[in-house]
């Protein structure tokens, strides 16, 4: 583990004492983890495809996200648009969810600003820690995993590992458990960044 960025969101006061709790009135911060993903992309038919990519920049803080999530909306909405899908045909969407205060408050807004009526979400920090540069790879490996018939023939969504105890100030968010589905629909995955910088993948079962 690189002590340098130990150091460095320890001076922000934002890691965790106990493993990260996103979304939880208890949460503490995030939890720092190591990994990677590697996907390699071809023009190829293929079981699974990238469908759409939303990018957005607010630049609200260097090291704060906008607290009305304007920005995540935004990359959102772009993934949604650039795949041609609309908010109904999304069945899992994996949450950025990194259990700090400002972070999970932000989220929670825009999500509820997109999908209403609610859509079966998880942040997988809690399984895998935030691993930083490589967290948009390993949760894009979690899309491809739930999407996959192969690996997951019944679909299964990873659930929203925390204590249970949902933060009253939070809009309310429809958190995936063990008996989740994602059935015939699209995947959203959400990786936001210091500076304002917000990227969502989605990804989707190809018509081959």
């Amino acid at each position: 583990m690189c002590r340098l960025t130990l150091t460095g969101f320890g001076a922000l006061e934002a890691l965790s004492p106990e493993p990260c709790n996103p979304f939880s009135a208890n949460r503490r911060g995030i939890s720092i983890g190591e990994g990677g993903g590697l996907f390699l992309l071809a023009p190829d038919p293929a079981e699974i495809e990238l469908a759409g990519l939303g990018e957005s920049s607010d630049a609200h803080h260097v090291s704060a996200p906008d607290p009305q999530g304007a920005g995540a909306l935004a990359a959102m909405r772009a993934a949604l648009d650039d795949a041609g899908l609309s908010p109904d045909r999304v069945g899992y969407l994996n949450l950025h969810g990194t259990a700090t205060s400002l972070n999970d408050s932000m989220e929670a807004t825009a999500v509820a600003a997109l999908f209403p009526d609610g859509i079966a979400c998880s942040s997988t920090k809690a399984l895998t820690g935030h691993t930083l540069g490589a967290a948009g790879a390993v949760e894009a490996a979690f899309l491809w995993l739930a999407l996959s018939s192969g690996w997951n023939p019944d679909g299964r969504l990873p659930p929203h590992v925390w204590d249970g105890v949902a933060d009253p100030s939070l809009p309310r968010l429809e958190f995936a458990t063990a008996g989740h589905r994602l059935g015939p629909k699209a995947a959203l995955s959400n990786s936001f960044a210091f500076g304002g910088s917000n990227c969502c993948l989605a990804l989707r079962r190809a018509k081959v």
